[in-house]
């Protein structure tokens, strides 16, 4: 093998771009090898219609950390985003509608409509919330102490848990629901609305193969207050030219600094000799050397496909086999004549250009989840619509619009040894007549789809289970256990082999906290103090 690099990196996802990009401004030299043609993993944008373009599959953003956005220099070279005017708009089973977003006292005002109590109790709501993720906020940054190295770990650990330690008992209560406690506790104990509480809970089930009643989702709520935009917390918004503006530019900064990128350079095994990597093959038989290999891959598929088991200890091996993938994430784009007319809400407005949610409380959550278990998927599934075209007329022709359908609770794996193969256009349509009941002349407006079942996901951007969280985001599988516990800074069980994407801490969403987390880790293995250059 000729051309020995510093660094590959498997995958050319936002995660593995971030890293690349911090290797290669300290000196290594680095190459990304894709599996697809395009740079961008889950945050590409394609034309699927002719004249339509979307953002495929993550298709809204808020977490991506301000250092990065900084460092790459993403604004100068285009990165712009369109705050929602409103987070999000769930119309009701009885014809009414609730908006949540555009300030407390709006927010208030909505709530109103349903709960005095409600508004009252929100201001206290959200200082709670933004206790706990001030504290881990900070966090996202760092490395986790990794179970294992003595000294290192207890003083990583102590670092760390300061933040938590001078917290008030109050927020340490509320630290402790938040991880362990179900959404529908955590929420009961605040709100009586039904319709409140599914405003908040439906971030619960983002991602999460699981009910709003089972225990530990609560913590799901607060990974999705983590972020901001333009400055401010909380908020979501809509990327000018799509998710895959923010990628593109990623790799032509990565491409400035002297990274190598390889599309279409599907990896089938990292290599190793000894007991230290060695670099990887491809799909083709061209082998790359490598003194680290840095996936940005799910650790299922690294750990079950391109890692053979031999240099895998047993316990770990055994510990990866549970390792729990599987996000039940069904997506949809579609191609729009005309704006939907929403029977809540008819007349255009700021509910057009935010989260239109169609989950009213979390009993239809439940009922969807418990539907997909044992059917499959759900008759009335949890679906979340945006209508980009709205604030960005580049994505369809004048007059028309695209819209995203993230949609929630599909089984991973079908019962009874379907194929999501022969079911996924079934499951489109029923995706379909759920938004049809709450905006009649949805389906006839429709000039074209693109269908992602869970297991489309997982042959388009290599999703276990279509997981975007490339692992559940439960309590045993975060932080320093973030995939497994001795594992949890980064570093695979073979010397050199290094983890930089969602399946590591602090999880999934577009944020390159894991990129930039595992660059910094390379740099110190490496041993060069003087090029962390701000890692």
């Amino acid at each position: 093998m000729a051309n020995r690099y510093d660094a590959v990196i498997i995958g050319a996802g936002h995660n593995g771009l971030v890293c690349a990009f911090y290797l290669a401004r300290a000196g290594l030299k680095v190459r990304i090898v894709e599996r697809r043609d395009v740079v961008g993993g889950a945050a590409v944008t394609e034309e699927f219609h002719p004249g339509f373009r979307n953002s495929v599959a993550s298709y809204t953003v808020s977490l991506l950390q301000p250092k990065v956005i900084r460092d790459m220099r993403l604004e100068e070279h285009g990165y712009t985003v369109i705050e929602r005017p409103i987070s999000n708009f769930l119309p009701q089973e009885d014809g009414g509608y609730l908006k949540l977003g555009g300030g407390l006292e709006r927010t208030q005002a909505e709530f109103r409509k349903f709960s005095k109590h409600d508004a009252d109790t929100l201001p206290a709501y959200y200082d709670a919330l933004e206790g706990v993720a001030s504290v881990l906020r900070d966090l996202a940054l760092k490395s986790p102490p990794n179970v294992g190295e003595g000294l290192r770990t207890l003083i990583s650990g102590a670092s760390q848990g300061w933040g938590m330690a001078r917290l008030d008992l109050p927020a340490k209560r509320d630290i402790l629901d938040l991880f362990t406690k179900s959404a529908s506790s955590f929420l009961g104990q605040w709100f009586e609305s039904e319709a409140v509480k599914a405003a908040f809970g439906f971030d619960a089930v983002v991602g999460n193969y699981a009910s709003p009643d089972t225990p530990g989702s609560a913590y799901v709520l607060l990974h999705h207050v983590f972020g901001e935009v333009n400055g401010n917390k909380g908020a979501w918004g809509h990327v000018i030219g799509g998710m895959g503006t923010i990628t593109q530019i990623m790799a032509k900064v990565c491409r400035q600094a002297g990274v190598d990128i390889s599309l279409e350079a599907p990896v089938t095994q990292v290599l190793v000799d000894g007991d230290e990597v060695a670099g990887v093959r491809l799909e083709s038989g061209e082998e790359i050397a490598a003194a680290r290999v840095i996936a940005n891959v799910g650790p299922k598929l690294l750990y079950g496909k391109m890692l053979d088991e031999s240099h895998q200890p047993e316990d770990f091996r055994r510990r990866m086999r549970g390792f729990k993938a599987g996000g039940g994430t069904f997506r949809m784009n579609v191609a729009l004549s005309e704006l939907p007319t929403f029977t809540a809400l008819p007349h255009p407005g700021e509910h057009h250009r935010s989260g239109i949610i169609l989950a009213p409380t979390l009993n239809y959550m439940d009922r969807a989840f418990l539907d997909a278990k044992t059917e499959g998927w759900s008759k009335k599934p949890i679906v979340e619509m945006l209508i980009p075209s709205t604030v960005d007329d580049s994505l369809a022709p004048a007059g028309q619009h695209v819209a995203s359908l993230f949609c929630q609770q599909f089984a991973p794996e079908l019962p009874d040894g379907r194929d999501w193969d022969d079911e996924e256009d079934a499951a489109a349509d029923t995706i379909i007549d759920t938004v049809e009941a709450v905006a009649p002349g949805f389906r006839a407006s429709i000039l074209g789809r693109q269908v992602l079942s869970p297991k489309g996901l997982y042959r388009k951007f290599g999703l276990v289970g279509g997981d975007i969280m490339h692992g559940h985001m439960s309590l045993d599988q975060l932080w320093s256990a973030r995939p497994v516990l001795g594992h949890g800074a980064y570093r695979g069980p073979v010397k050199g082999l290094y983890m930089c994407g969602a399946g590591t801490h602090p999880g999934g969403g577009v944020t390159g906290a894991p990129g930039h987390n595992c660059a910094r880790e390379v740099i110190f293995d490496r041993g060069n103090w003087r090029r962390f250059n701000g890692v």
